[in-house]
């Protein structure tokens, strides 16, 4: 029972956290770039940063309110997604240096999600092995 209401309270706030990160995308896109280089336009550029932040938090919380055995294992996920995107973005970096084009930076936090996802297929495929007969 107490699994389901931290679930519950999580996906709440992180879903809370993705809408004001959302709406403030949209309205930074919208009214931020067509505004003359500036103080202004940059606070308005780094305005989704809000919802961003309520993410950060949101995560932060849930950590706090799961128990341990669910922490290590989500500490695990992390630490080898960390690993992943370590090696393919260091990988990419020396390919650069070849001549391939340079990436954004948005790239790696697309490349680190993408990692914790597979991270967490395949351990989710395994521990399914180990159960079945």
């Amino acid at each position: 029972m107490h699994e389901k209401r931290v679930a519950r309270a999580y996906r709440y706030e992180l879903w809370t956290a993705i809408a004001v990160y959302v709406v403030l995308l949209a309205a930074s896109i919208r009214y931020g770039r067509p505004l003359a280089e500036g103080p202004l336009r940059t606070i308005a550029l780094l305005a989704p940063m809000i919802g961003f932040g309520l993410m950060i938090r949101a995560i932060a919380r849930h950590v706090a309110r799961i128990d341990e055995y669910q922490r290590l294992r989500l500490l695990e996920g992390v630490a080898l997604a960390f690993a992943i995107t370590a090696a393919v973005t260091f990988s990419y970096g020396f390919l650069e240096t070849a001549g391939f084009p340079k990436l954004s930076m948005f790239s790696v936090w697309i490349l680190m999600g993408a990692s914790w996802g597979l991270v967490n297929i395949v351990r989710g495929l395994v521990a399914r092995r180990t159960v079945e007969p």
